[in-house]
């Protein structure tokens, strides 16, 4: 089993992609509590609990994909409120997205990101992708969250 009662921060817009990514997780046997977040606010406010996001945060996970293009508050802004928080500068952020654009991996670094990867088409493709990350970040990564 893989990152057993670790959480993992989905956000993403777009169903397909959100219950392609459960079911890879759950097929690879992450174990994880999967959260999802739609749009960027309620990603944010699920991270401060719906507070201003000066404040100690309440809800961590210990890995966070998040796609690029979001309703309300788009991925690359997600990114820079949180690497810009001590609180959670050090969650590992995944960057999963559609977009090849230099710019938008380029911003994705500049503002924090740990990994950009492009989300693959093949259910196959994308569920091996989904077991990789996960068995490395929730793994065999170690970050400052990993000894609470």
């Amino acid at each position: 089993m893989i990152g057993n009662n670790k959480t993992i921060l989905l956000v993403e817009d777009n169903k397909n992609d959100e219950l392609l990514a459960i079911r890879a997780l759950k097929k690879n046997n992450v174990t994880s509590n999967i959260f999802i977040a739609r749009d960027g606010v309620e990603a944010i406010n699920y991270i401060f609990n719906g507070t201003a996001d000066n404040k100690l945060p309440l809800n961590l996970p210990e890995l966070i994909l998040l796609d690029l293009n979001l309703p309300k508050l788009n991925g690359l802004e997600v990114l820079k409120r949180l690497k810009n928080n001590e609180a959670t500068a050090q969650i590992p952020i995944v960057m999963m997205t559609s977009s090849t654009e230099e710019s938008d991996i380029k911003s994705s670094y500049a503002l924090g990101a740990n990994s950009y990867i492009r989300k693959p088409v093949d259910f196959g493709d994308f569920s091996s992708l989904i077991s990789n990350l996960a068995t490395y970040w929730l793994v065999l990564n170690r970050s400052p969250n990993s000894f609470h």
